[in-house]
């Protein structure tokens, strides 16, 4: 993840290329949009961010939600603890239940 420097307003942007894309070449370096809560008012601030998946060969629309908090050690080391949800798009209504994993 390679993240830009942070806004006035806690705006980010960057590229993300997970490491399991290392085995899977159709995974491509992907854009990423997030905001975090201003690291002055909060020690371990909070944040998200999404990326739109760029998939070699691929039509198919695919976006990730993180949502997670950045903790700072005592040693000044930043550790990201997220979760995230992953969003395909789906053919019909009646497809949406196998979308989101």
């Amino acid at each position: 993840m390679v993240v830009s420097v942070l806004g006035e307003d806690g705006s980010f942007s960057g590229s993300y290329l997970p490491g399991s894309a290392a085995s899977n070449p159709e995974i491509l370096t992907s854009p990423l949009e997030g905001f975090q809560q201003d690291a002055g008012l909060v020690q371990q601030p909070t944040f998200s961010f999404t990326v739109r998946w760029r998939l070699r060969d691929s039509e198919t629309a695919r976006t990730t939600a993180f949502l997670g908090q950045c903790y700072v050690g005592t040693n000044g080391e930043e550790t990201l603890h997220a979760l995230w949800l992953l969003r395909e798009a789906a053919d019909s209504p009646a497809e949406d239940w196998k979308a989101t994993r």
